[in-house]
């Protein structure tokens, strides 16, 4: 039989995750940068972003933060425009809820911001209405 040479998998790998997070500068939008939220995840690494000035754009995480960083719909990122694509960005920094609210009081964020929000929660947003969905159940 061959000897042991290692000390684990890919699980010892990626360590404990003890939820310690570390308390980080927050980074506030260069020229050149916008901030965004995205709207849907559509795979291999993309997503729809609504950036803060007002146009949906599609986003592309990029390499640094893929399988490291997670990044969800309802995120507030921090993306960063192309010169010779306006309709594309890239995905430069995830801003964690806690970071987000500071960013909305500081006035970066627009007040109508919606910060730990997914896209159901969205759709959901525009139906003023009653949870009426067309059936009607009659009394017996």
């Amino acid at each position: 039989m061959p000897k042991p040479k290692g000390k684990g998998g890919k699980n010892r790998r990626r360590g404990k995750g003890d939820g310690e997070e570390s308390k980080r500068e927050l980074e506030f939008k260069e020229d050149g940068q916008e901030y965004a939220q995205v709207v849907k995840m559509l795979g291999n690494g993309r997503c729809e972003c609504f950036c803060f000035d007002g146009v949906t754009r599609l986003g592309h995480i990029r390499g640094k933060m893929r399988k490291k960083v997670w990044i969800t719909a309802g995120d507030i990122v921090l993306v960063g425009k192309r010169d010779f694509q306006d309709e594309k960005v890239d995905i430069v920094h995830k801003y964690t809820a806690d970071e987000a609210r500071n960013l909305k009081q500081y006035g970066e964020l627009p007040e109508n911001a919606r910060i730990n929000e997914t896209a159901v929660d969205m759709a959901m947003a525009g139906d003023d209405d009653d949870d009426d969905i067309g059936i009607a159940f009659d009394d017996i």
